[in-house]
């Protein structure tokens, strides 16, 4: 049976998206609206995270102009300590704080600092990673299982639409095919939701690796810095004690 032959069929009517979905059993419906849920959680997960990176790339790019300037290192950790910081700004804070603590006291704890540095680093940088990554799970989620949770919705809908042939004994594609449409657009909505979902996680996992590359780049080169300045206490210590 032709196009123009289905469109002529008594009872014919034409198949929407919304008539789909109305039409579907209600195991479908579930199974769409779960879907479509879950697109749009993807959908803000993927604006917020686009504006944390880009903000996160924007303040790292002003730490390195002010942490390479040249100005002093004291006045911009105190600049620095007195809000909330992000990225490379968070390494360099944490560090000078662990730097001040040891040199701050009556006693100046210097044995074994630069291996404390290079922890409270350590433990910056999974953390920063951490905040980055959170979420991110969720599209790994979605775009692993949607398809498969469209395919249940598709598998039950087909399963129904044939339980409807067999009971109204015809089988003419007028009657077959908005059955299998409907069925179909349960698999539609599971790829609608997965195919970005696994675009922008690879997107974002990508930037995750750049900036956690780029925040254990500057840790290596600020954890040399100061393993100068200790080596040249311990160096300044020793003369004035002999």
């Amino acid at each position: 049976m032709n196009p123009a032959e289905i469109a002529a069929a008594p009872g014919a009517t034409e198949i929407t998206l919304w008539g789909m979905f109305w039409s579907a059993h209600f195991v479908v419906k579930i199974v769409m609206i779960g879907l479509l849920a879950a697109s749009v959680w993807c959908w803000a997960i993927i604006v917020d995270k686009t504006l944390l990176f880009k903000r996160l790339k924007k303040s790292m790019d002003t730490f390195e102009d002010a942490f390479w300037s040249g100005n002093s290192l004291e006045g911009l950790y105190d600049t620095l300590a007195q809000g909330q910081t992000s990225g490379m700004a968070s390494l360099f804070v944490a560090a000078m704080r662990e730097w001040k603590r040891s040199f701050g006291g009556a006693s100046q704890a210097f044995m074994g600092l630069h291996s404390r540095i290079e922890k409270v680093l350590d433990v910056t940088i999974a953390r920063e990673v951490e905040r980055l990554e959170s979420q991110l799970l969720v599209l790994a989620s979605v775009a692993s299982a949607g398809p498969f949770v469209g395919l249940f919705g598709t598998v039950w809908g087909i399963m129904t639409a044939f339980r409807s042939i067999a009971a109204s004994k015809n089988t003419s594609l007028a009657v077959v095919a908005p059955g299998i449409a409907e069925a179909l657009f349960a698999t539609a909505i599971g790829l609608f939701a997965a195919i970005p979902a696994l675009i922008f996680y690879n997107i974002l996992q990508g930037k995750v690796a750049r900036s956690q590359a780029r925040m254990e780049s500057f840790a290596d080169e600020f954890s040399s810095i100061l393993s100068r300045q200790i080596d040249q206490h311990v160096a300044n210590e020793r003369g004035r004690a002999a």
